[in-house]
């Protein structure tokens, strides 16, 4: 007899609505003849249920089964849901259930899940099987699959709906364990393929970030140190009031003056330090990101991927922030060995120790986080600018093509040229709105090198002595190559770190 037809004969029309009626009464464990957000969320708790444990879903559970609006579930609502929802379920089981005797083995699901064109580990599908098949023998009966998936979107049943559906929901194993969600799961991939992005996209665009702060740490105070070098001093422009140096084309001199004093190979000096530094800066961004999506989508009591616009902003802010304060001395050390490269016979890892040496004598542990305040102020911005735009932009594609083609948004597929035009656009907007917080921070991190030999006490002076000395203009000193460098380096690092997260299937 086949799979459905049993199904089918296993329980009679009135059978079926006492056990909803039964299944009711066990969620309305207050007894008051309708299920709100509390009772059904005690309710769970009662039953033993898998949805017990995950905060911010019977919010969802409400929204999908209450018909009038009325903000709670009548046991008329309940039961049609209930039936639909069954009905749906059962031909999805079907479908996936290959040899029709009822009950569904890895091998099924494995295959279900690979023809829908999901990667997905081997420990991810043990932890699907794991909790679903609740006697441990094997296999997955109906039951244990309508009960874990009976409150899924009725209009979105799939098995890579259902996939995702078990990992958004489940926190907890059976055994009381702590199972992790989707994106703690993939903390580590998310951790590789974050640094691996990070130092792709960097090492990219040394060149750049390299005239960044040559221009940057270039001020009035800097002509005296350059005519002494009479190489630099062939290439220096007019020197007006104030003792700002003024060329038609100060970004070319200072091509001409790095390649000068080094070639090729200079223009990729502290790279090194940079991609010591990216590495674990973009790790901890993409995964400070990912995590402060997550609980900020709970204290909303929505889903990730439906939670507030200045929610996703707000989480990328405190992912550039996390990852600002742990690189920061790195960050500051490798400007420094920039601002001396021009000026010392050093090269190298002696440039680099020597560098460190001197920022230790000059100010111990403080000196390594100078600016940190200013640092700190960008970072936020540009952070939430960058990574919230990016989020945006990748959502509102994303529902629009799942719409436009009737598809659920996780088989939407961002093509690799879009992910570069909307990484460019993400990073350009956030580092031109925060570049002069860059600038002032920049300069009191290289305060006192050959570069900049210029010194302050502060923020507040350093942004003074900037406008007096520069004007306004001052403060967007090597903004071009800025932009140069940000626009493909954020393009590469969001294109490496979506390629990479689908390679190692997060």
């Amino acid at each position: 007899m086949p799979a459905q037809a049993r199904f089918q004969k296993k329980e009679t029309p009135r059978a079926r609505e006492e056990r909803i009626l039964q299944l009711f009464k066990s969620l309305d464990t207050q007894h008051k003849g309708y299920l709100d957000k509390d009772a059904l969320q005690e309710g769970f708790h009662r039953l033993n249920h898998p949805l017990e444990h995950a905060v911010g879903i019977t919010k969802e559970v409400i929204e999908l089964v209450d018909q009038n609006g009325d903000g709670i579930i009548q046991f008329d609502e309940f039961k049609i849901f209930v039936e639909k929802s069954e009905q749906h379920l059962w031909a999805l089981f079907s479908a996936i259930d290959k040899d029709k005797n009822g009950r569904l083995d890895k091998a099924e699901v494995a295959a279900a899940l690979e023809t829908s064109g999901l990667s997905v580990p081997s420990a991810k599908l043990e932890q699907f099987f794991y909790y679903m098949d609740r006697d441990n023998d094997g296999e997955i009966s109906f039951e244990d699959w309508r009960n874990f998936l009976l409150f899924m979107p009725v209009d979105n049943m799939s098995i890579r709906a259902a996939y995702r559906y078990f990992f958004d929901s489940l926190p907890l194993t059976s055994e009381g364990d702590v199972v992790l969600s989707d994106d703690t799961l993939g903390g580590i991939g998310y951790f590789i393929s974050g640094g691996i992005a990070g130092a792709v996209s960097r090492t990219s665009t040394a060149p750049f970030d390299r005239l960044k702060v040559y221009l940057i740490a270039q001020t009035g105070h800097t002509v005296n140190n350059l005519a002494k070098n009479a190489a630099t001093a062939a290439i220096m422009a007019e020197v007006k009031a104030g003792g700002v140096i003024r060329s038609p084309s100060p970004l070319l001199d200072a091509v001409k003056t790095i390649w000068r004093h080094g070639g090729v190979t200079n223009f990729f000096v502290g790279n090194g330090l940079n991609v010591l530094k990216i590495f674990p800066e973009s790790a901890i961004k993409f995964g400070s990101f990912e995590a402060s999506k997550r609980v900020l989508a709970q204290l909303e009591g929505k889903s990730v991927n439906e939670m507030s616009g200045i929610s996703s902003f707000l989480a990328g802010g405190i992912g550039g922030t996390m990852s600002q304060f742990a690189v920061y001395p790195v960050d500051t050390l490798k400007f420094r060995v920039q601002c001396e490269a021009e000026f010392s016979d050093l090269r190298g890892n002696a440039l680099l120790m020597n560098t460190a040496k001197n920022m230790w004598r000059s100010g111990g542990f403080v000196s390594y986080y100078r600016g940190l305040a200013l640092g700190i102020g960008g970072i936020f911005p540009f952070a939430a600018l960058d990574l919230g735009t990016f989020e945006a932009m990748k959502r509102a594609y994303v529902k629009t093509q799942s719409k436009q083609h009737g598809i659920d948004e996780g088989d939407v597929k961002l093509g690799n040229m879009l992910v570069l035009t909307m990484g460019a656009i993400s990073g350009s907007v956030g580092a031109s709105v925060v570049y002069p917080v860059n600038v002032l921070r920049t300069r009191l991190q290289a305060q006192g090198t050959a570069a900049h030999p210029q010194t302050y006490t502060g923020m507040t002076d350093v942004l003074q002595k900037t406008i007096k000395l520069e004007g306004y203009r001052g403060l967007f000193r090597g903004l071009i190559p800025n932009l140069a460098k940000v626009a493909p380096s954020v393009s590469i690092s969001y294109l490496v770190y979506e390629n990479c997260k689908t390679l190692m299937g997060l």
